[in-house]
């Protein structure tokens, strides 16, 4: 498992804990840090998975609306905990986090959806950000350049 992955599956697994809990004001980066000792002592990329949390956290009303505007035939409660965090994840990279190319944003989400979440959960991913990368190429969002207007393949190994 690469470095950045494993970070990707501290962050989600942090995400899910905190969300799971009640989303305690406070408690994530706490949460956070208790998983990096844990889950991976060693991490090179520690401030990696601190910038997803952190920027998942200050972002999540924007990619909260987001979610429910791809997927608006499940309230966002109604999303499994793993699912939510993924997509909250995924929407992140994909929309805010320059350094992270688009696709690599989706194939990541995916596998991780594929890893922690139900046997359709890489589908359910790979559909709502699918749709918000087709929609970023057709407004021209500055993440997409114009040598990458394909949009993302299903991931080969998605359910």
């Amino acid at each position: 498992m690469s470095n950045r992955h494993l970070a990707r599956t501290i962050a989600m697994q942090s995400l899910y804990e905190w969300d799971f809990h009640g989303k305690e004001e406070g408690a994530l980066s706490r949460i956070t840090e208790k998983n990096l000792v844990s889950l991976a002592p060693g991490l090179a990329d520690q401030d990696f998975v601190r910038s997803l949390v952190l920027g998942v956290e200050r972002n999540r009303t924007e990619i909260d609306a987001t979610i429910q505007g791809y997927a608006p035939e499940w309230p966002l409660e109604q999303i499994t905990v793993v699912d939510r965090n993924v997509l909250r994840i995924g929407i992140y990279e994909l929309t805010l986090a320059a350094a992270i190319p688009p696709k690599v944003a989706i194939n990541e989400a995916i596998e991780l959806a594929k890893s922690f979440g139900g046997a359709s959960s890489g589908k359910f991913i790979n559909g709502v950000l699918g749709s918000i990368y087709k929609d970023m190429v057709a407004q021209a969002h500055p993440k997409v350049s114009a040598d990458s207007h394909e949009p993302p393949k299903e991931h080969p190994n998605a359910p």
